[in-house]
């Protein structure tokens, strides 16, 4: 069920709780006002809430992390996540969005492997695609459209 969802206010939400639980990292959060995008407000939480997470998680051992959450300028509009966390080699981009294909280990960063690959169909249910651009200790930005 499509609606206009709030992007913006809905980043700074999953943000505040993930600083809620972990009080003591220091995280410069960047949050574009005003992003709205039309969707299921539902699907969408649990979409950014996987990307986010993420880039919690991986900025978890980074010096002066940094988390951002913003769109593009061009057509079609791509949403993004980005961090300055441990990032990876491209050649392995392709596999991330599959399920339970994980790049670190789980004594690395804990995860099921699933939370992208949930990402990927909810974006993909709402006529969208998505693209990730990263590098090596050089963090990833994760894009994504809304059909």
């Amino acid at each position: 069920q499509r609606e206009p969802v709030d992007f913006s206010t809905l980043a700074a939400e999953i943000l505040a709780a993930s600083r809620v639980g972990d009080p003591d990292r220091d995280v410069e959060l960047a949050i574009a006002p005003g992003l709205v995008a039309d969707g299921d407000p539902g699907l969408l939480r649990i979409a950014l809430d996987n990307l986010l997470g993420n880039a919690w998680k991986f900025t978890a051992r980074t010096p002066r992390a940094r988390i951002e959450f913003g769109a593009t300028s061009g057509s079609p509009r791509e949403f993004f996540v980005r961090d300055n966390g441990p990032g990876f080699k491209m050649e392995h981009a392709k596999k991330l969005f599959q399920p339970f294909s994980r790049l670190h280990s789980e004594h690395e960063f804990p995860g099921s492997g699933i939370g992208l690959a949930t990402v990927h169909r909810i974006v993909e249910k709402h006529g969208g695609a998505m693209r990730v651009e990263a590098g090596l200790d050089q963090g990833a930005t994760f894009y994504f459209t809304l059909g």
